[in-house]
């Protein structure tokens, strides 16, 4: 017998493969875990009847050669497994250890395992009801946010277009994926919110909800993705303490917070973004405390202001003129200056309070006039979600960047749209230095940089272009050197 499981506490993405995977291997036997999540329950509740999802104690008897892992990489124990039992692992996480001999992995790095399946079940032509068509759809939706999280790919938004014309309900899946809190629930998230506290670490905010619930048997999950939703930090941790065990839950929103080390150390698992523990033989105040000793270790620097901005930076004095600005402005491509006053930065000239005051005949105005006054900078090691606030605050399109009290760049929106679409990771800009200082002669290397301070000095950024830079990064051999 053949037969598809998937994780404990399942929640929609689990199901739904179940579903999708029975549908693919239409000998095997889906089989339900013993704990589904609140919402999952109730749609099968409401809707299972109709679909070939097997509880575990209705497994019928016999031997299992095979079994089907999807959305998971754990294998749950059956009755009946054989010693040389093959398993094939459908996930769409990394592969996150070696595996046996008798298994095999399946995987990609999208928003859902389902996604991989309905591609499948697509590609051959099957048929979906509405009912399996909207399970399908809460699979994908459930683990992407409705197509809204970061590792949402086009294939899931793709896969969901293709549910929806198979008749996936969107009222329904709504309806399940916002499910109120039962009073429990609401209880317990009260006093998370009392109890919470948030840590500053490499640029990213964390914060830790702890609570005691002596008696609570709903799940934990749904709250840790409410207080997510809520605050928004780049992780989240709730430790709540049950009878005899203390239930750890931890949501990350960036690639920089890896939960699932943390969950880890504590005897759990699960995966970058999303894991659990539970913790056995510890009081709550410990729990909390290892978390945060542990924290700084798993936690990487998030993307900063100087991984952005543009390096050296042209500025305008209080009393140059309209005319003198325009003329910087055409030649130079800026679509503003920061303007400075003995060494203070005191506003922003931008090219469109140019373009009106020359047609209104202000050639001769002084820029202080009409620049937008204000003190706005940003230090380069600030995060660029600081950045993006204080852009927003300030209506300003171009922050003058500091660093030990000088100007030293400045960072635009252009800047912040290069990053969309990117992993978002830090460039090592001090590789990119030493390789120059390994590759390039000395007599050369001495050229370049005099080159760099002498245009510098003239109030302009040197870069270097063309072939170098390729070769430079391919380890090819330099033959000549341009910059611009």
């Amino acid at each position: 017998m053949d037969v598809i499981l998937t994780h404990e506490n399942a929640d929609f993405d689990a199901i739904a493969s179940l579903l999708g995977a029975s549908k693919l291997y239409p000998g095997a036997v889906p089989v339900l875990p013993r704990r589904v999540n609140r919402n999952g329950r109730d749609f099968l509740a409401l809707y299972g009847a109709g679909l070939a999802l097997v509880e575990p104690e209705d497994l019928p008897r016999g031997r299992i050669r095979r079994a089907i892992l999807v959305d998971t990489q754990a294998l749950t124990m059956l009755r009946g497994m054989e010693r040389d039992l093959r398993v094939d692992v459908i996930d769409h996480h990394e592969l996150d250890r070696e595996l046996p001999v008798t298994w095999t992995y399946s995987g990609e790095q999208l928003g859902a395992t389902t996604t991989m399946l309905v591609e499948a079940i697509s590609a051959r032509g099957l048929s979906l009801n509405k009912v399996e068509a909207t399970l399908l759809l809460l699979g994908i939706y459930e683990d992407t946010g409705s197509l809204s999280y970061l590792m949402t790919t086009g294939r899931d938004v793709r896969a969901a277009a293709w549910l929806l014309e198979e008749g996936a309900s969107l009222s329904v899946a709504n309806e399940f994926l916002h499910h109120p809190l039962v009073p429990e629930q609401r209880e317990l998230y009260e006093l998370l919110l009392e109890n919470s506290e948030t840590h500053e670490i490499d640029g990213h905010t964390i914060v830790i909800s702890c609570a005691r619930a002596a008696d609570f048997e709903e799940e934990i999950s749904t709250l840790a993705h409410k207080r997510r939703e809520l605050l928004e930090p780049s992780a989240l941790f709730v430790l709540v303490a049950l009878n005899g065990h203390i239930q750890l839950v931890a949501r990350s929103t960036t690639g920089d917070v890896d939960v699932s080390a943390v969950a880890k150390h504590f005897g759990g698992g699960g995966h970058l973004r999303a894991a659990a523990a539970l913790i056995r033989g510890h009081p709550l105040e410990w729990a909390r405390d290892e978390l945060v000793s542990l924290l700084p270790t798993v936690v990487q620097p998030s993307l900063t202001v100087a991984h952005v901005m543009s390096r050296g930076c042209q500025v305008l004095l209080p009393d140059d003129t309209i005319a003198e600005a325009a003329t910087h402005m055409r030649r130079t491509g800026h679509e503003g200056y920061p303007v400075v006053a003995d060494g203070r930065v005191i506003g922003l000239l931008t090219r469109r309070a140019v373009d009106r005051a020359l047609q209104f005949g202000m050639d001769d105005l002084p820029v202080a006039q009409v620049m937008e006054a204000g003190a706005n900078t940003i230090g380069a090691d600030e995060s660029v979600k600081q950045l993006q606030q204080l852009m927003i605050e300030s209506g300003w399109g171009q922050i003058p960047v500091v660093a030990d009290g000088e100007l030293v760049g400045v960072a635009t929106r252009t800047d912040l749209i290069r990053l969309w679409g990117t992993s978002q990771k830090p460039s090592d800009r001090r590789n990119v230095a030493t390789l120059l200082e390994e590759t390039l002669s000395e007599p050369v290397l001495a050229l370049v940089k005099r080159i760099s301070v002498t245009a510098q000095e003239m109030g302009s950024v040197p870069y270097l272009v063309a072939g170098l830079v390729r070769d430079l990064l391919l380890g090819r051999p330099i033959v000549d050197v341009d910059m611009v």
